[in-house]
Order: structure tokens, then C-alpha cells, then sequence
């Protein structure tokens, strides 16, 4: 199957990625880390026009964890002005783009000028409607669904909700990605077969798509393979399709 040939109904909606391999990209050059996180932000600003050529309306991709606080503090620290200066030098592209940008993720742990640059880039981006692009930093899936847990508590607690009445779409209400439908399809790069803590709730039926290629080498001719791949599967949501047996 060509890209030529996917339909919409088999594009996916929702996109995520779990950009993995900046620092194996850089170490088989011989070069710092650093470059390889660089380079990766190119990829990323190609997988957001990608998506836009394709009509795939929204793009979630793994920035940092809440497990990254355990890279060297050297890392962490260039990671954290690497955002700062990317905001700076790209947000305007990125506009133009019409990518309207949320951020997901723990504000804990995060300096008051960081929360204002995602504030302002937010802010900026807020009216685009070319393209949602959920940039999960400081974000994990096991904190999404403790923070959800713990506001529902709270409203228990209050008397302003029974346990009775909270089932999936009330948790799903509280998660951070309320704000658009689970994953259609999750890509990872570099290899490794595991979600490392990415959408734990939002994946339960979300295709996966792993390719070997490092995300600062994935490029148009990737994405579109991961799509090719996509358009095979048959979703079934646990039920059985007409043409399978009883």
C-alpha cells in the first residue's frame, strides 16, 4: 500500500510519539549528546509539517519524563534551556505552521521563567486550528493518573461526587489530555518495545508502531511507512469484526 493510496478514514487522528535516540544518534557520530537533541528538534518541527500535509490533526510527542530528573544534571539542564531556546528561535515557525501548542504535563519541578514561556507560547498559539501539537514535558503516565485520582478524591471528599458515578469518561475528564481523543497511533524510535510511562490510560487501544530509525534521522519517508503500517490494521476495541468467526 502507497501513501498515495490511504484514504482519510484510514489516517489517524490523533498521533503520538515517544521520541526516543538524540543521544545514540550523537554518540555513533562521535559527537556530545547535546547535538543530537538539537537535531531532533529539527525532526520535530518535520513531523509537525508532516502531519499538517497529511491531515492528521492532532500531534503528541514525548519531550521529558518525569523520570529525565534522573539524567546527569548536566543534561537536564541543557534540556531544560534547549526548550527555552526552541521557544525562542521556533515558536514564530511554528505559528506560521498553525500548530497550536498545549503543553502536558507536572508543573512541579519547573522554574517560574519555563511556566512563562509555555504560558506565552500557549498563549500565541491559541486560535491555530491547522494542527494540535501536545508537547508532553515533565510529563508520566502513572502522574497523569494519580493527579487524576487525587482531584476526584478531593470532589468526594467535598460531597460534590459520589463514587458510584465515577466510571472512565469521568476520569478521563480529569486527565491532561481531556482536551482531544486517546491516540490513534503511538510511534517509538530507536527500537526499545516499551511505552516508558507515555499515555499509560489514553493507549489502552492505540496502535504501535516501533521502528529502529533514531528520531533525529525520522523524516517524511518514516512517518509515512509508520502510516502505510497503520492503515493495514483492523481496530477491533476488543469486539470482532463482521468477517471474523464467532
Amino acid at each position: 500500500m502507497t501513501q498515495d493510496s490511504i484514504s482519510s478514514s484510514q489516517t489517524p487522528r490523533h498521533v503520538a510519539i515517544i521520541m526516543d535516540g538524540n543521544g545514540r544518534w550523537a554518540q555513533n557520530r562521535g559527537l556530545p549528546r547535546a547535538v543530537g537533541h538539537r537535531k531532533g528538534v529539527t525532526a520535530l518541527k518535520n513531523a509537525v509539517k508532516f502531519c499538517k500535509r497529511r491531515g492528521i490533526p492532532i500531534l503528541t510527542v514525548y519531550a521529558f519524563s518525569t523520570e529525565n530528573w534522573q539524567r546527569p544534571a548536566t543534561e537536564v539542564r541543557f534540556l531544560m534551556e534547549l526548550m527555552k531556546r526552541t521557544f525562542s528561535t521556533e515558536l514564530e515557525e511554528l505559528h506560521r505552521e498553525g500548530a497550536r501548542i498545549r503543553r502536558i504535563g507536572d508543573t512541579k519541578g519547573l522554574s517560574d521563567d519555563i511556566l512563562h514561556m509555555w504560558n506565552e507560547a500557549e498563549a500565541r498559539t491559541a486560535d491555530n486550528a491547522s494542527l494540535l501539537l501536545n508537547i508532553a514535558f515533565n510529563y508520566g503516565g502513572r502522574r497523569d493518573i494519580v493527579l487524576a485520582c487525587r482531584q476526584l478524591a478531593q470532589l468526594a471528599a467535598a460531597g460534590t461526587l459520589q463514587a458510584e458515578d465515577i466510571d472512565e469518561d469521568v476520569i478521563q475528564n480529569w486527565t491532561m489530555t481531556r482536551h482531544c481523543p486517546d491516540p490513534d497511533l503511538l510511534i517509538r524510535t530507536a527500537g526499545d518495545m516499551r511505552v516508558s510511562n507515555f499515555l499509560l490510560w489514553q493507549i489502552a487501544y492505540t496502535e504501535l508502531y516501533v521502528t529502529d530509525v533514531l528520531w533525529p534521522d525520522f523524516d517524511d519517508d518514516t512517518f509515512a511507512q509508520a502510516l502505510a503500517d497503520y492503515a493495514k490494521r483492523q481496530r477491533r476495541f476488543g469486539r470482532l469484526n463482521d468477517t471474523d468467526s464467532e
